[in-house]
């Protein structure tokens, strides 16, 4: 990213490269829609290239990358006035390694029930878990992303988990 802030703009190519999965899977598990996705991550890459001039070196490019990220989102659905309206039809079982169909099905089925449960999440909170469980963020890295502390980005994650928890199992009964 020094690189392309030096005006190597060459550069940003590798950068999408690297970064476009994470990206998207970020949208994905936001919003559920992979069209949309696919244009945020291109939007993403647009700002990285406006704002360029004010990526400072010192933290960690991709907690950068995801605030431009989160911001992108969160424009996106202000225009649109669409934030809590998640399509459900258009998610994807994710397939597991099961070794009998029945195990097949059972974990199909957790799985349906886990993204139900994700969309009755505040936005707030379905960002922190996906930031830290399926992006695997660190705590710093999401505080710094949340404009927030280590601690208070670790308490966030916390009550969101403890929330999908209770969700997910009021909807298994």
């Amino acid at each position: 990213m020094s690189k392309v802030r030096a005006g190597e703009l060459e550069k940003l190519g590798l950068l999408y490269e690297r970064y476009k999965k994470r990206l998207f899977g970020f949208f994905y598990q936001m919003n559920l829609d992979a069209g949309l996705s696919e244009d945020l991550v291109q939007n993403v890459f647009v700002r990285v290239l406006k704002y360029r001039h004010l990526y400072i070196e010192e933290g960690q490019f991709i907690t950068w990358l995801f605030k431009i990220a989160r911001n992108v989102n969160y424009d996106h659905f202000r225009k649109s006035e669409k934030l809590h309206q998640v399509d459900l039809s258009r998610a994807k079982d994710v397939q597991f390694d099961a070794k009998t169909a029945e195990e097949q099905i059972t974990t199909m089925e957790y799985n349906d029930l886990l993204q139900k449960a994700m969309t009755q999440l505040s936005i707030d909170q379905r960002e922190v878990l996906i930031l830290s469980k399926f992006k695997e963020l660190k705590y710093k890295e999401i505080g710094e992303v949340l404009n927030c502390s280590e601690a208070n980005a670790r308490i966030k994650a916390h009550r969101a988990l403890t929330a999908l928890r209770t969700i997910f199992l009021e909807m298994d009964k």
